[in-house]
């Protein structure tokens, strides 16, 4: 028998020491959009980020330690697959991405397979300056002719995946630094996946103190393009003819998860 499909989205949320918002992110989310469920994936957290997430009424997988954003979200991909979903959802366990705009991201898939939510696409009031900016307004320009659409927002890390997008991800999504955005996106497109976007808003951090500094923002312009360049050059991919959902025990801190 295989694995029954879902009829929510899977919402992946990506925690490293969130114990502060995770909480009242899982709670607002679960408020707005009840009819999907909710995994923490607990990115080797120091902290009570997993306890606050389960006790707020989220799945959780806890890692035995820091992967980053592109493992964690590796690890809750496979998640949805194995547990039947056809989508999945990354959301910001810092409360930044509007619960209002899942859906409307989500709907994105009716026409691509992987959605984007843009910041900088006529919504809202967030915006980048200085060197991360110009390092944002390059990289959606280059990504958008591998693409053939245009895209505004290729480092948002609020975006959707449909059960190709999904099974790609599953055998090739990378984890190096800032791999979750800008390589698994040249990846997905050159293997085949049609990429939308859809306009959103940001919202502030629920709690926790923002990263970015100028000298920061220096540093993400080199290391942005330095990956570009690496994606590019990554050689094209192709879909696997058949892929099964991954099989027990073979995900990463499947053993504490939690519902």
């Amino acid at each position: 028998m295989g694995t029954p499909r879902r009829s929510g989205a899977l919402i992946i949320m990506p925690a490293w020491n969130e114990a502060e918002a995770i909480g009242g992110t899982i709670q607002t989310v679960r408020a707005i959009v009840p009819h999907h469920d909710i995994l923490v994936v607990d990115d080797g957290s120091k902290d009570a980020t997993a306890r606050i997430a389960a006790e707020a009424g989220a799945a959780v997988l806890r890692l035995p330690f820091n992967l980053g954003v592109g493992g964690a979200m590796r690890a809750g991909f496979k998640y949805a697959l194995r547990n039947g979903y056809t989508r999945a959802i990354q959301v910001d366990s810092d409360g930044q991405h509007d619960p209002h705009d899942i859906d409307r991201v989500l709907a994105g898939l009716e026409h691509a397979d992987i959605s984007i939510g843009a910041r900088f696409a006529g919504r809202g009031s967030y915006d980048a300056k200085g060197p991360r900016r110009w390092a944002m307004v390059v990289l959606a320009k280059v990504i958008s002719a591998v693409a053939g659409a245009r895209l505004t927002d290729v480092t948002s890390g609020f975006r959707a995946a449909n059960l190709k997008a999904l099974h790609q991800y599953m055998e090739h999504f990378p984890a190096e630094y800032l791999g979750d955005t800008i390589d698994s996106l040249v990846v997905a497109v050159k293997s085949g996946c049609k990429v939308i976007q859809v306009p959103v808003e940001m919202k502030a951090r629920q709690a926790g103190t923002p990263s970015h500094s100028p000298w920061k923002a220096t540093i993400y312009l080199a290391r942005s393009g330095l990956v570009l360049c690496f994606a590019l050059a990554r050689p094209r991919t192709k879909m696997p003819a058949e892929i099964t959902a991954p099989a027990a025990g073979d995900i990463a801190g499947e053993t504490g998860a939690s519902a």
